[in-house]
């Protein structure tokens, strides 16, 4: 014999859990096995070389050994031994466990088994609360306001003593608030801003060369307005905004006469001589519909003298142009028939015997020339533009005026304006002759002339 072992299952094992070794583990067979609470003795080996497990176990109580040495197991299940006494509570009060109940797992004829179920349980040991009690209330602590009203606080413990095992301290909290008044009755109240109203009117129509106009609005310090008694503070910011005016066109320049030219040399070295002056209105040009400068950009001076000039001829200017005519048929007007004019000069200063005057471009003291006759012919009329406006009358003194004019102007005949004159190859211009009376709509009451007047800014005293 082997001796008894004792052996006690500390640790719960699955209910009813057959020894499930491998199928091909080897091991020792004895046909006896003694049973000793949870431990055993093989006896009776049988064989002298190991056999599979589950051709031992054909016989429940056979028992086998996986190592000679070894422990004793049973093939047959192992059963739960009955419940030992409870163990102490884990807490004096409230609930706890109650550890320390165990029991064995054993087979029928002794020897080690396992088996399913629980080694060791635990209880729940419930025990009575105990109350605590509150402890005095600490004094009030301070207000939250300074004026008007707050709250203030105090508080207390549950620990006096504590409460143990669940148990409280009774009805009530551990604070407690009150309203309270700060040191000012009443709390000053600060202004507040209103909507803003709407933008004003600009404070111009047109932006120029000075500041832009601009446009503003405001707003009153009323929502709510600074208490008086005690006095809040106003309200932050300006009431008033301002800002430019938006979109707004340029203004008109008008325009300005720049200086005059510097004078330039008399242009004859004998007689009296012309000279020039000029100015241009650029000091500002008018712009953005501004008015053009007035006067006039010429003024003229007379220069010299320089002493008589000598004589030489030279020719006259040329005199009228002769009525149009046709040789032989004489005056013929209304009809594109061709008709010539003449007209002559003389060369003036031709002392005798001293030289003649020069002819220009061939012409000497005659020229013809070819021509239609409309003289007091009715013609359809356009009115002209207006003339620029003329100098003012009177020229200094009181109220002068200045006018322009517009006028009916004929529309002249669809002839030709060049022919080749009867044994000539040489084709020559033919102009118009005489004064038409042209027939235009009626324009402001008038028929031929239309007279526009108006008074002179700034004239000379």
């Amino acid at each position: 014999g082997h001796a008894l072992q004792r052996r006690t299952l500390r640790t719960p094992l699955p209910p009813l859990l057959r020894p499930r070794p491998p199928p091909a583990t080897p091991v020792w067979c004895f046909a006896q096995l003694e049973e000793d609470g949870g431990g055993g003795a093989c006896a009776d080996l049988l064989g002298d070389d190991p056999v599979p497990l589950a051709d031992c176990c054909l016989n429940p109580a056979y028992g086998y050994k996986r190592h000679p040495q070894g422990h004793c197991h049973t093939c047959r299940s192992g059963a739960w031994g009955p419940w030992g006494p409870w163990g102490g509570c884990s807490v004096t009060c409230g609930e706890g466990t109650q550890p320390g109940r165990g029991r064995r797992a054993v087979g029928r004829r002794g020897g080690e088994a396992r088996a399913r179920g629980r080694g060791r349980g635990r209880d729940p040991c419930p025990l009575p609360p105990e109350a605590g009690r509150w402890s005095p209330w600490a004094p009030w602590g301070e207000c939250s306001a300074t004026c008007g009203a707050g709250t203030q606080g105090r508080s207390r413990a549950c620990a006096d003593p504590a409460p143990r095992c669940g148990g409280d301290c009774g009805p009530g909290g551990a604070r407690e608030t009150r309203v309270c008044r700060g040191g000012t009755p009443t709390c000053p109240v600060g202004g507040g801003w209103g909507p803003w109203g709407p933008w004003g009117s600009c404070g111009g129509t047109c932006e120029g060369a000075g500041p832009k106009p601009r446009r503003s609005r405001s707003r009153r310090c009323d929502s709510p307005p600074p208490s008086t008694d005690p006095p809040g503070p106003a309200c932050p910011g300006d009431a008033v905004d301002a800002q430019p005016c938006p979109a707004l066109p340029p203004c008109p320049v008008d325009g300005a006469w720049g200086a005059w030219s510097a004078t330039a040399p008399c242009p004859v070295t004998c007689g009296l001589g012309v000279v020039t002056w000029r100015r241009a209105c650029d000091a500002p040009p008018p712009q953005h519909g501004g008015r053009r400068c007035h006067g006039n950009s010429l003024r003229r001076g007379v220069c010299g003298p320089h002493g008589p000039c000598p004589a030489v001829p030279h020719w006259g200017p040329w005199g009228d142009w002769t009525p149009c005519e046709r040789p032989l048929w004489g005056a013929q007007s209304c009809e594109p028939a061709v008709g010539q004019q003449r007209r002559t000069r003389e060369c003036v200063g031709r002392k005798p015997g001293g030289p003649a005057c020069l002819a220009e471009g061939g012409v000497a003291t005659i020229q013809i020339r070819a021509c239609y006759n409309i003289h007091h012919c009715l013609l359809a009329g356009n009115w002209s533009d207006w003339s620029p406006w003329g100098l003012c009358t009177p020229p200094c003194g009181p109220s002068p005026t200045r006018s322009r004019v517009r006028e009916c102007q004929p529309i002249y005949p669809a002839y030709p304006l060049t022919v080749t004159p009867v044994g000539s190859a040489v084709p020559v211009n033919v102009t118009f002759w005489g004064s038409a009376r042209p027939r235009c709509p009626r324009l402001e009451g008038q028929l031929l002339r239309l007279e526009e007047r108006r008074p002179c800014l700034h004239p000379p005293s």
